[in-house]
């Protein structure tokens, strides 16, 4: 854990923030009900949550639920987001961050499952705006490797995965690393705008 760096995570789902174009905002991504526009407000809230539960800052951003209906996207999304990602990374880094107990959304954990919740949302959240905009996207292997077990540890059971995940969505036998990573976390690996309708996740 102690080696496990969202630098380079926070890097690629940056980039992807930077080529969403205006016209696309209200398109749909593999989150139900949770177009575009909102899903970088989510990211942008989440960066901005997950920074302040690295450095154990005690205030709305880590004691307070994340409420979808509130979510509004700043007119400088293009250019504030990917700020608020790079902090996000640099705080996980600064020192002595990665022990003790957090918060984030209202639930107290220990900072590294906090840390891990954090690279799963930037890495999963990359992909959601990547294949909902039509745009290349890639893990870093270390943090596929991290977010598949993480994955893989939340249970069947849907009161353990409301919030954070859909139900699993079954991936064939010879499916990659990635596709069971997305069939873990409530994805089709599939799943296209024009194709296919939204999941939940």
């Amino acid at each position: 854990m102690d080696t496990l760096d969202l630098t380079e995570s926070t890097r690629r789902t940056a980039a992807v923030v930077r080529g969403v174009g205006e016209e696309q905002l209200s398109d749909p991504t593999p989150c139900e009900q949770m177009p575009v526009g909102l899903m970088l407000a989510h990211l942008h809230g989440l960066a901005h949550a997950f920074r302040d539960a690295a450095r154990k800052i005690e205030g709305p951003t880590t004691s307070t639920p994340p409420d979808p209906a509130a979510l509004v996207l700043a007119a400088d999304w293009r250019e504030s987001i990917p700020v608020y990602l790079e902090n996000l990374a640099a705080a996980w880094n600064e020192s002595g961050n990665r022990r003790g107990d957090t918060k984030a959304g209202g639930q107290p954990m220990p900072a590294e499952v906090a840390l891990l919740v954090a690279l799963d949302e930037v890495v999963l959240h990359g992909w959601d705006l990547a294949v909902a905009t039509g745009q290349d996207y890639e893990v870093d292997p270390q943090a596929l490797d991290a977010v598949e077990q993480f994955c893989a540890e939340i249970p069947d059971d849907p009161a353990e995965r409301v919030g954070l995940f859909g139900p699993r969505v079954p991936v064939p036998e010879t499916a990659g690393q990635w596709d069971r990573v997305l069939g873990l976390a409530g994805r089709d690996p599939g799943w296209r705008p024009d194709v296919a309708g939204p999941r939940r996740g």
